[in-house]
């Protein structure tokens, strides 16, 4: 349990730079508040739709910076790529804001509303 505890302040620390670094970006925030991209379970940014092709390089762009994150993280935590990059989709689903678009663990895209956004049943 302890090495999961430990995991997850490793996520909280990768999704929040990666965030931070992403919401400096004008495109990135304006394409978020018009609910043309969200946030994933796998951890990674998606395209809600089909988008421009420079909406897809905005989040393939953002999506490399996470992956190096993650992969950061992973060899120093002794997790996988892919644990690490679960467990900051979990967090950044919850995370998001009403109105935002995130994927539910059924695959579709939903709107935040006032209560809690539906996760995967392993997130904790």
């Amino acid at each position: 349990m302890k090495a999961y505890l430990m995991l997850a302040g490793a996520v909280t620390l990768a999704g929040l730079s990666t965030a931070a670094l992403a919401q400096r970006d004008p495109a990135y925030a304006a394409a978020r508040s018009a609910g043309q991209v969200g946030e994933q379970p796998d951890g990674y940014l998606g395209v809600v739709g089909g988008g421009s092709a420079e909406l897809r390089a905005l989040v393939s762009n953002i999506n490399i910076q996470r992956k190096a994150a993650y992969t950061q993280k992973a060899q120093a935590s002794g997790a996988t790529v892919e644990q690490l990059a679960f467990t900051s989709g979990c967090n950044l689903i919850a995370q998001t804001q009403p109105g935002e678009k995130y994927k539910a663990p059924d695959g579709s895209w939903q709107t935040r509303g006032a209560g809690a956004p539906q996760r995967d049943s392993r997130c904790v």
